[in-house]
């Protein structure tokens, strides 16, 4: 097996790397969800290592959750509370064991996308 999952935010609203966001991984099963890592973006917007790393890769359903709100509070771009976005999860699946699968988000304060990258 030598599939794994990264990650990385941008925010497009000031055309930058999202710095200091925190990032919640679980896997998803009929009997919840499991929190498995846990990290926070680098300068680049990217974290220093694989979120699910070889070694720790399975296939199946997991959550990314991306702390936004704290992020856009930080950076002045929050506006009123509640917020628009704070958290912001993602759930996807991996049914391949050998591929490298890259989900990142694309953020601005009323908005976000994502796609699976490369």
């Amino acid at each position: 097996m030598s599939g794994y999952l990264t990650t990385h935010v941008l925010d497009t609203a000031k055309g930058c790397p999202a710095e200091g966001i925190r990032i919640v991984l679980y896997r998803v099963t009929d009997s919840g969800t499991e929190q498995i890592a846990e990290t926070v973006t680098n300068d680049d917007g990217r974290t220093d290592s694989p979120i699910l790393p070889v070694d720790a890769f399975q296939t199946g359903t997991y959550e990314l959750v991306f702390f936004a709100g704290d992020y856009l509070r930080a950076t002045g771009q929050a506006g009123a509370d509640p917020l628009f976005l704070d958290e912001v999860p993602i759930r996807f699946g991996m049914s391949d064991a050998a591929a490298h699968y890259h989900v990142p988000l694309l953020l601005s304060p009323y908005g976000y996308s994502t796609y699976r990258g490369s």
